[in-house]
């Protein structure tokens, strides 16, 4: 957080700090872009190994843009003092969330057991919940299309299904990703421009406002927009969340990643094809299907705490 705010400063203050924003004059500032770019190639570099929240390289950032604006001339304007003085920086609390200790992840099928190789067939992040370790024992499976409830669209994929304890299969992107906007019977998002409902971060939020236990959303490259190498990294890594008062609303316990392959085979061993339900899925008469005689369970550990950014 606090590279966010210093970073913004970085850039606008030398633009403040130019003469016709003293003068009132209605000139345009200029702004130097080889000094602005020597600034973002520091700030990229190896050197300050990635910037990330409570690691020597945030540390190092925010030094780096301290210097920067006293070096302008600016004043501090953080966090008060004892003295009375101000602080460069302004504290930022974040929930810190990692994953401790192996992970089980398996789909019961027809009474056999199939496991699921973490970061190759499913990608998991740490549950942002703030509980000790999320415990899934053999959770119906629900495919619910993309998702997606938008009544200012007169969309809704969840039909007033009760999903409560249910792991969700979900789709990535918009309804009309694939087949354009179509106010009749298919979606009407903006086709290949992606709303807010087709992010994974929405379809993990209103999951939790459906009270589901999980979520495992479908990776196909072209809609997702990344390969399975960014799904498996970013998910694999520390996650960071604003403090919530109530984390379950915004957070089921399972938030996870599936590849295709393995989501059609899934469907395949539920007497299902995928393609077939995903086409259904694009239009405004998708139902919830579920997964008959396929269920989900999950173990592992979570190791939470706050943390000052």
């Amino acid at each position: 957080m606090k590279r966010l705010l210093l970073a913004t400063a970085l850039i606008v203050a030398p633009m403040l700090a130019h003469p016709c924003f003293a003068q009132g004059a209605a000139d345009t500032p200029k702004i130097d872009p080889a000094k602005l770019s020597a600034h973002i190639k520091v700030l990229s570099s190896d050197a300050f190994e990635g910037r990330g929240p409570a690691t020597a390289g945030e540390t190092k950032a925010v030094g780096y843009i301290v210097e920067q604006m006293k070096a302008i001339g600016l004043e501090p304007a953080g966090d008060p003092q004892k003295d009375g003085t101000r602080a460069w920086t302004q504290d930022v609390p974040l929930g810190k969330f990692d994953i401790k200790g192996p992970v089980d992840a398996h789909f019961t099928i027809g009474g056999k057991t199939v496991p699921l190789a973490r970061n190759e067939q499913i990608a998991i992040r740490a549950a942002m919940t703030n509980v000790d370790s999320v415990a899934i024992k053999d959770a119906p499976l629900v495919f619910v299309g993309y998702g997606v409830k938008a009544p200012e669209r007169h969309w809704d994929d969840f039909k007033g299904l009760d999903l409560k304890g249910k792991v969700l299969v979900v789709l990535i992107n918009d309804p009309d990703f694939e087949t354009g906007p179509n106010t009749k019977d298919g979606g009407d998002f903006g086709g290949k421009a992606m709303t807010y409902y087709g992010r994974w971060t929405y379809k993990y939020e209103e999951a939790a406002r459906q009270g589901a236990a999980g979520v495992l959303v479908v990776h196909e490259t072209a809609p997702a927009a990344y390969g399975w190498a960014t799904v498996k990294n970013s998910n694999g890594a520390t996650m960071f969340d604003i403090v919530r008062k109530e984390p379950a609303k915004s957070h089921p316990n399972l938030e996870a990643w599936i590849q295709r392959d393995v989501a059609v085979e899934l469907f395949n061993a539920a007497g299902l094809d995928f393609e077939a339900v995903k086409k259904q899925a694009q239009s405004r008469g998708f139902k919830p299907v579920e997964l008959k005689g396929a269920t989900f369970s999950a173990a592992y550990a979570v190791d939470h705490s706050v943390i000052v950014s």
